[in-house]
Formats: structure tokens, C-alpha cells, sequence
């Protein structure tokens, strides 16, 4: 077991450690595919399946809200990180490799843009054979633009005011990050004005338009199409003018935020301090119409302070198309999946309460495809049972309105010894975290923040319960967090069990987070940043020992990202050693596979689908004795050095089995899985002679068939 220093341990708002200390020579670049390079591949994949006609339209027409959304939070969060340390880099060293990459990224991204309006074009085609129509102003019947402009003035026009562009505006100061705005240009002779307009989010994104008589068609307009056709609305009367056109914008910050050194300050306030600083963050990605005249392009980038090292990408006509997540469904029910109503565990069915049930075996749910109310009824069975004395639980991300929250908040007014350690510095949830920080502390929950300089990440909850006169512990440990919302949408395991080693070992992590010089003892789990790097070189190891004395040696892990170099040589190793690998990586992967000499024996997949891959799952074959393992832990620096994760075994061989079966159904995907060869060129998994294996409907099914009541 490895020694761990709390002191020794990078902030939380530092560079990303996989960018910290970075090589950039060719050697590099042969042995490890540049991790931003590898997110974009994975963002590529998302708009793939915007372009597969299998899908249901509107499913597609969300994926391409999904692509865009992620493209954004891409360079919020890693081409900030990336221009940052370009700019240190360049002027500690006078190196411009890392600028190299910057442009690589640019490249990239420009080439999806350009894919995206060709996916965006097809599946508006594909709409209108459904009779669902986005209108331009030009498509608008004299009755149709007549409704609208009525419309706009009673519902829209309200919410609109423009911000006229003078000599002394400071864009950079006025407007906000990722919010959609029209750049208007007033046309007066030979004189040129310009104004800006928020395309407001306070109002419907889409507006149904309503058909001219005997049309049975949906009409769609989005709210920069209708702002655009009411511009004589918003400007007549103020402005004279021969025209008026507008193009679309917007742009991204840096989102960092450093916490700070003010030991007076609390770490909540703190945070509330720090998240100023991304209303505020430097300017470093700016999207526009490409047919917008190159002088407004200019205007805005001198306007908003765009640098060389700064982002330019020109696109189409709309700029928020993540919106189209929530795009509704105005057809049948075969333009979107087909339901999986989530399914009933048996297990717990047959019992009269939770604990009964987790005390006649251990019990393992593979979410979404299980009903994650099996968890809030976990905790609200513990809310008011007369035995249990004590919940304690990580929350990294909460859902809104959460009823694993309200159950909390009962156990406290039943008496119960509540603790939650929240973690505050959850990225982009740090404001909904801090206010429910707030309601438990009004409810007297204790909560705590963990240690100062590391983020918890562990998805722990145990219950303490008096049986027979004695404290027996109720665990579940998951790979996802505990969220109703999310738990519908990505796939993740979670273990109940009442194995008294573990739950012990759980609430000494809980007391570990509380005073870190309290380093746990631990037989069955495995803790970062105590002994994860640790354990996963041991494993390999023991895997290459074993084909080195001729007997089989097999790895197979499913994570979401795997970009730790320390641990992708141990995979070349291993794999040249004779180790045969299996990886399922739905992100962003460093590891080259299939390279003769150097990765020879490993096969890289990702599987992209209606559900987001969300599991961390690892087995090593250990001579036929198979070691399966769970975990919250990706593969990356800051999960094994830099964060609180905890990896637990799974004991039971009926548990092994269902993983086995659903990894296995994983490999054999053809239908949604994708080769990450070493030039992440994202191929589907040829099909060949085999049968059309979908690996997420093929575990629903095998699932469902095991949930059966008997």
C-alpha cells in the first residue's frame, strides 16, 4: 500500500494532470494518441449516429443536440485547459508543439462543423417525409408570416432588447457565454450600424407554426428564424433604414476558477467567490454563420478580444442546436425508440424490505435497464425503519427535485444520524450542489466538503442498522452517481450488499474523507488515491507473470476513458508478453491498438447508442480463478492520484456471470460499436456473416428474461 500525502496533491482547479508535463515529440505521438484529439473522435461518434437512417428521426435530430452540446462543454473545459498551458508553455520554453495540437484540434473541428450541416440537411429531408417542416421566413405562407408576427409582438417581442454596438462597447463585458445572439446589420444608403440581440431562452426555442387549412404538416421555426422575420418589429419606429439582415453567434469562455488562498474563507464561500470567474474567463471560441461579411466577423473578434490562439469556426445558419435535445415528437411513436420500461428486481420484489433482501444475498442492478428506484426506496426504507440508526452517503451530482434528497431530509426528522459529503466542486453542477448544501444544513444533516485539494468521486452509501442487538451495515457502491435523472440515461452497475469487510471498509472511507491522515486499512477494496494505481499494475503484472510461465493470461476492462500513460505501457506490455486484451472505451482513449510490436494483442471498441456507456468494469483472468471488479475510477491521472474513487470486488458468481454475459454481448456488438484502431478512425465493427448483435437491446433482453417473476 502505497504512503499518501494530502499536501503532496494538486488544487482541484489546476491543469489537468494529463496535460501537466506533457511530451510532444514524434516518439510521443507514436506511442499515445493526443487525448483532445481522442474526446473529438468520441464527439465524432455521437454524430454518427445523428447520420444513421437506423435510427428514429427525431432520435437523430437529438443527437445532434447531443454532438453540440458536447462540442461546447469541449472547449469550455479542454481547449481552455489547452490554450492555457500553450501560452505557459510558449513562453517558459519558446516550444510551439503544443500550438501544433491547437490547430490540429481547429482542423478537426471545422471538418465535423462541415459534416454537421451535411447530417443537419439529410435529416431535415427526412423530417418533411413525416410532415415535420423547419421553415426559413422565405417558406411562410402570407397567412403564416401574418400569425407569427402577431405572435412575436403578444409572447416574444417583450423579452428582445437590442444592445447597439458603439465604439465604446466592450462586447466582451455585455454578452454571456454559450447563449445564441444575432448580430443585426442596419443598412441606411451607404451607412452600416450594427446591433446585437439575445435570442431569449425565456421563451420556447421552437414555435409551432400552425398549417395553412387542409394541411395535415408540422411547422417548426426556431427563435432566431422568428426573430429575423420580426426585425422591422424590433427596430421600425426607432431606426430609419433601406435593410435589415442578421446573422448568428456565439461564443465560450474559459471556465476555470481557482478557489484561492483566503484561509478566512470557507470553502463554500469560496466557491461562491470562484464561480464569478467564469462569468468573466477569457474569451477563446467564437461560432458563426459562415455566410456572416467578413467585417462583422472581424468587428466581433475585435470586440470580444480573440487572440491568435483562439478558436474561429464558421458554421450554419443556427448556433444553439443543443437545444434540439429536447426536441418534442409531433409524429407517431416510431420516430423515437422503442420504450424499455425499466425492469422490477425479483430480489428485491420478493422481500418485505430492502434489507431483507440484500441479507439473503448480494444484489447487483445494471442501470437503466433496472429501476433506480430500487435505490430511492433503499434510502426511504432507511429513513423511518426503526433499526437503522445512521445514513451516510457521497452525492456528486444530485438530481433536481431529488427524492434520494427528500428521503435524507426524513431520516433527520426521524432521528437518524444523517452525513453527507457533498462534493462541492462537481464541474458545472457547483451551484445546484452549493444550494442543496444549503437545505441540508436547514435540515441539521451534517455535511461535509472532503479533503481540501480532492475531488470525491466515490458513489458510497451505508446504512447502520441494529439486528439481533447488533450494528449490521447495509452498502451499495456504485459506478454512477446517484441521480434519478441520469440513471435513465446512462448504463452503470451497483452493488447492495451486506458484506460486513466491505461496509466497514466503506465507512472508514467516510472517516478517511473526514481526516485524511487516517489512511484505511483495506483488504477488499480498492481506494484512489490510496492504492488504485497500485493494484491495476499488479493485476497486469500478474496477468503477464502468468504467460511468461505458459499459462493464459486475458484483460478485459470497460471504461470511459483511458489516457494514463503510466498504465497504457503496462497494456503494451503486456500485450507484447502475450496478454490477450479486450478494452471497451467510450471516450477518450491514448492507447494506439493493434500497432505490430507495440499493441499487437489489444482490440479497442466504443459503443455509442440511445444509452450513455457509463460503467467502469475490469476482469483479469488470473489462470481460470476470474477476478471481476466494479468501479468509479477511469483510467486517467487525476482518477488514480487525484480523487477519492473506490473499486470493489464482486464475490458472488451469479453477479460475474451477469457482467461476463453483458461484456461479452459487448464485444460481439455489430451494430453499435466502433473500432479504435490507432488512428482513431472510428469504423464500425465490420458485421460480416455475423448476426446483427445491438448490445444495449441484446442486455435489456437477456435482463429481462433473469427478471422474470418465477
Amino acid at each position: 500500500m502505497s504512503d499518501y500525502n494530502p499536501n503532496s496533491l494538486r488544487s482541484a482547479s489546476s491543469a489537468d494532470p494529463g496535460t501537466k508535463g506533457r511530451r510532444w515529440d514524434l516518439e510521443a505521438r507514436s506511442l499515445y494518441f493526443p487525448k483532445e484529439l481522442s474526446w473529438l473522435a468520441f464527439n465524432e461518434r455521437v454524430l454518427q449516429e445523428a447520420a444513421d437512417p437506423r435510427n428514429p428521426v427525431i432520435e437523430r435530430v437529438r443527437f445532434m443536440g447531443i454532438f453540440s452540446n458536447n462540442q461546447d462543454e469541449f472547449f469550455k473545459v479542454r481547449v481552455a485547459d489547452l490554450r492555457r498551458f500553450t501560452m505557459q508553455e510558449e513562453k517558459r520554453s519558446g516550444t510551439k508543439a503544443a500550438r501544433k495540437l491547437l490547430n490540429e484540434i481547429q482542423d478537426k473541428v471545422r471538418a465535423l462543423s462541415r459534416e454537421f450541416d451535411r447530417i443537419y440537411a439529410d435529416v431535415m429531408l427526412e423530417l418533411k417525409k413525416h410532415k415535420i417542416y423547419f421553415v426559413a421566413e422565405q417558406d411562410l405562407s402570407p397567412k403564416q408570416s401574418q400569425w407569427l408576427k402577431e405572435h412575436f409582438r403578444i409572447k416574444i417581442l417583450r423579452h428582445v432588447v437590442p444592445i447597439l454596438i458603439e465604439d465604446s462597447t466592450s462586447l466582451e463585458k455585455v454578452l454571456e457565454a454559450e447563449v445564441s445572439y444575432l448580430i443585426v446589420e442596419i443598412k441606411k444608403t451607404d451607412r452600416i450600424s450594427y446591433a446585437v440581440i439575445d435570442v431569449p431562452d425565456r421563451v420556447p426555442r421552437f414555435i409551432n407554426v400552425p398549417p395553412d387549412r387542409g394541411t395535415a404538416r408540422n411547422y417548426f421555426m426556431l427563435m432566431d428564424e422568428v426573430i429575423r422575420h420580426c426585425l422591422d418589429e424590433i427596430f421600425g419606429g426607432f431606426f430609419e433604414y433601406d435593410s435589415l439582415n442578421a446573422w448568428s453567434m456565439k461564443f465560450s469562455r474559459d471556465s476555470e476558477y481557482r478557489l484561492g488562498d483566503n484561509v478566512e474563507h470557507s470553502l463554500v464561500k469560496k466557491l461562491s467567490l470562484s464561480m464569478k470567474q467564469r462569468l468573466t474567463g477569457e474569451p477563446m471560441r467564437l461560432s458563426h454563420d459562415r455566410t456572416m461579411p467578413p467585417e462583422m466577423v472581424q468587428l466581433l473578434c475585435s470586440k470580444l478580444g480573440f487572440e491568435d490562439l483562439d478558436s474561429i469556426i464558421p458554421g450554419g445558419r443556427y448556433r444553439n442546436f443543443r437545444d434540439f435535445i429536447k426536441f418534442p415528437n409531433p409524429g407517431g411513436p416510431e420516430l423515437e425508440f422503442p420504450k424499455m420500461p425499466a425492469l422490477v428486481s425479483q430480489r428485491f420484489m420478493r422481500k418485505r424490505n430492502v434489507f431483507d433482501a440484500i441479507d439473503e444475498g448480494d444484489i447487483l442492478l445494471h442501470y437503466p435497464y433496472h429501476r433506480f428506484s430500487h435505490f430511492t426506496e433503499f434510502v426511504r426504507q432507511a429513513a423511518f425503519d426503526p433499526k437503522v440508526s445512521a445514513i451516510k452517503i457521497n452525492i456528486y451530482r444530485a438530481a433536481p427535485n431529488s427524492r434520494v434528497a427528500e428521503s435524507l431530509f426524513d431520516a433527520v426528522r426521524n432521528g437518524k444520524h444523517v452525513s453527507v459529503n457533498m462534493e462541492l466542486r462537481a464541474r458545472f453542477d457547483e451551484q445546484h450542489n452549493l444550494d442543496l448544501t444549503e437545505k441540508f444544513v436547514d435540515e441539521g444533516i451534517r455535511v461535509t466538503f472532503g479533503i481540501p485539494n480532492l475531488k470525491i468521486h466515490s458513489k458510497l452509501c451505508v446504512v447502520s442498522r441494529q439486528v439481533d442487538g447488533k450494528e449490521r451495515l447495509y452498502t451499495v457502491i456504485s459506478t454512477g452517481n446517484f441521480n434519478e435523472k441520469t440513471a435513465k440515461l446512462y448504463t452503470d452497475y451497483a452493488l447492495y450488499t451486506s458484506h460486513q469487510g466491505i461496509g466497514q471498509e466503506v465507512r472508514d472511507v467516510f472517516t478517511f474523507i473526514d481526516y485524511s491522515y487516517r489512511q484505511p486499512k483495506l483488504k477488499y477494496l480498492v481506494v484512489s488515491p490510496i492504492n488504485t494505481r497500485e493494484f491495476i499494475e499488479r493485476m497486469i503484472r500478474r496477468e503477464i507473470e502468468n504467460v511468461q510461465s505458459g499459462r493464459k493470461g486475458a484483460i478485459k476492462a470497460k471504461l470511459n476513458n483511458l489516457i494514463d500513460e503510466k498504465l497504457i505501457n503496462d497494456l503494451y506490455e503486456a500485450s507484447e508478453s502475450g496478454v490477450k486484451i479486450d478494452l471497451i472505451v467510450r471516450g477518450m482513449c491514448g492507447l494506439r491498438a493493434g500497432v505490430p510490436g507495440q499493441s499487437s494483442n489489444i482490440r479497442v471498441t466504443s459503443i455509442v447508442g440511445r444509452f450513455l456507456e457509463h460503467a467502469r468494469v475490469m476482469l483479469f483472468h488470473n489462470n481460470g480463478y476470474e477476478e471481476v471488479y466494479i468501479s468509479s475510477a477511469d483510467w486517467m491521472s487525476r482518477n488514480l492520484d487525484d480523487r477519492v474513487e473506490v473499486t470493489t470486488p464482486i464475490f458472488d458468481e451469479a453477479l460475474k456471470d451477469q457482467i461476463r454475459e453483458a461484456f461479452e454481448l459487448q464485444l460481439q456488438d455489430t451494430v453499435k460499436a466502433r473500432l479504435v484502431d490507432a488512428d482513431q478512425r472510428n469504423a464500425y465493427v465490420p458485421r460480416g456473416n455475423q448476426k446483427r448483435v445491438n448490445s444495449q437491446e441484446m442486455i435489456y433482453q437477456l435482463l429481462a428474461q433473469q427478471e422474470k417473476p418465477r
